[in-house]
């Protein structure tokens, strides 16, 4: 009986890789980290002076959208968190 050829196959190389990989903005952490903590401050803070009736000019004409501002302040340190290498 007669024996089958044998294809040879190529071997696999992969592709090289031509960037360097990414490094994140020297301002992203401390900004990332500011907001963080700006945005629980914040909320700490209407919490703390909504409970005691404290009367803090700014913070009582908003009423309840302070918890607004502190919450968008922390999610906007998250969508940075999501652009750090």
């Amino acid at each position: 009986m007669a024996k089958s050829k044998v294809r040879k196959k190529a071997v696999y190389t992969p592709p090289q890789k031509s960037k360097a990989p990414e490094v994140s903005p020297r301002w992203l952490a401390p900004t990332m980290i500011t907001l963080w903590l700006l945005g629980l401050a914040w909320i700490a803070t209407f919490y703390v002076t909504a409970s005691t009736g404290t009367d803090v000019p700014v913070m009582t004409d908003l009423g309840n959208w302070n918890l607004g501002i502190g919450f968008a302040s922390i999610i906007l340190g998250v969508i940075l968190s999501t652009r750090w290498r």
